[in-house]
């Protein structure tokens, strides 16, 4: 396969994951009867049935098998299932209770954080250009923090834990869907006994409340496992520079989705906040091209 078709086809699978992760909210508004903990729990179970049957038809189940006779590994994988919990949570909440917003700059954050945390956790050395993406972005943080501190937390959390849980994940030597099938394997239990609890103690919608929520909830592992798919088989082929900038694509449909379909009002502190960010990933992504080239 010769290299140029093959980046073509890991461009195309980018897109479409980053795609299906941009439209995200028009699948979660569908469940917003639903408590967002109980939208977890299945999207957990749905997704880690998937997951294995996919590792089962690609022959990688002992990949899998053997993450859980590795306690190193193990551990890693402990810390990041939380993590991407975390992040499942505050994002199906946020959309539920119209705050797409909010998750849309959480996600334009997260390449910016992931420069700082390099250069915290993996002691990367910084040069002035990413510095001025880091403080421009930060300056679109402070402005956002003086006029929408209500929803702050929820850009904050996201690209908090989705940057940590890529850090984990990037030290941790496991592919990636054996990694997330072992991630949704250990979540998985929390996620039964919270569906068994609200269906007997009740004071919460879920199965059973309608068809459609019914179809919503187990397509909800669809939703989790395909784009990382698509995302994992386009990660090998594309340089890191690459899906740097496709990256953009989900946070930008969901600023969209946010602003003209849903409606929410885009305040001026946004406003600025957005430029500033936009600013600062021009300046980042410009720059990682002039270093990829050189």
């Amino acid at each position: 396969m010769h290299h140029s078709s093959s980046a073509r086809t890991g461009l195309i699978q980018a897109v479409i994951a980053y795609c299906c992760w941009g439209f995200m909210p028009l699948f979660f508004k569908q469940l917003d009867n639903i408590n967002s903990f109980v939208v977890v729990a299945h999207r957990t179970i749905w997704a880690l049935i998937l997951l294995i049957l996919v590792l089962a038809i690609v022959k990688r189940l002992p990949e899998y098998r053997i993450i859980f006779q590795t306690p190193k590994i193990l551990r890693a994988l402990i810390l990041s299932s939380l993590l991407i919990a975390t992040n499942w949570l505050v994002y199906i909440w946020s959309v539920q209770n119209d705050h797409i917003l909010a998750a849309s700059l959480g996600y334009y954050l997260n390449p910016l954080l992931n420069v700082v945390l390099g250069f915290v956790i993996l002691k990367e050395r910084l040069n002035r250009w990413q510095i001025l993406s880091v403080l421009l972005a930060l300056a679109g943080v402070l402005v956002l923090a003086t006029g929408s501190l209500s929803t702050l937390w929820i850009s904050l959390i996201l690209a908090g834990s989705f940057g940590c849980y890529g850090m984990v994940r990037k030290v941790t030597p496991v592919g990636s869907i054996p990694g997330l099938a072992a991630e949704t394997t250990m979540l998985m239990p929390i996620g039964l006994c919270f569906i068994i609890y609200t269906h007997y103690v009740g004071g919460f919608n879920g199965m059973g409340y309608s068809t459609k929520t019914d179809i919503f909830l187990i397509m909800g592992g669809a939703i989790t496992a395909i784009p990382l798919l698509f995302f994992a088989a386009a990660a090998k082929k594309l340089t890191y520079t690459t899906i740097g900038f496709i990256q953009y694509i989900g946070p930008s449909i969901q600023l969209l989705l946010a602003v003209f379909l849903y409606k929410e009002p885009l305040t001026l502190p946004y406003a600025i906040c957005f430029a500033l960010i936009w600013l600062a990933l021009a300046v980042y992504s410009i720059n990682g091209y002039l270093l990829s080239r050189s």
